[in-house]
């Protein structure tokens, strides 16, 4: 369900009161689409999977708190207001000690735990 009704005039996307319109953790929201991308929300909260999105890159821009990605080679730490970029194919894995929250830019239809699956693979295409 997009944001606007009327696409031929869409409306602003107000991120912090969309943030409080769902609380579980590692499971992306979507609050917008542009060409084939998706723009999810997303709150993180203790570890994530390793894994890896062989097709495609995936953003990260916090939004509140603080995350890590992690390489088997080295850590990212990512702060309110940063973007992060990880390569397709890049194995890695996110996380976060106290909540965090994240936008997500991906193409539709990847699946949140890439190649690894699992009890956090999460529903694709839910809006928020």
């Amino acid at each position: 369900m997009p944001q606007s009704p009327n696409p031929a005039q869409p409306e602003p996307i107000h991120l912090a009161e969309k943030l409080t319109q769902f609380h579980q953790h590692w499971s992306p929201r979507v609050v917008a689409e542009m060409n084939d991308y998706q723009f999810k929300l997303v709150k993180l909260l203790g570890d994530f999977v390793w894994h890896a999105h062989d097709h495609t890159d995936e953003a990260f821009l916090v939004l509140s708190g603080q995350m890590e990605i992690g390489f088997r080679d080295r850590t990212a730490t990512l702060r309110q207001g940063d973007l992060f970029v990880v390569p397709r194919g890049v194995e890695h894995i996110t996380r976060a000690p106290q909540e965090c929250h994240a936008l997500i830019i991906e193409p539709r239809g990847v699946i949140n735990t890439g190649d690894s699956g699992g009890a956090l693979t999460a529903q694709n295409d839910v809006w928020v």
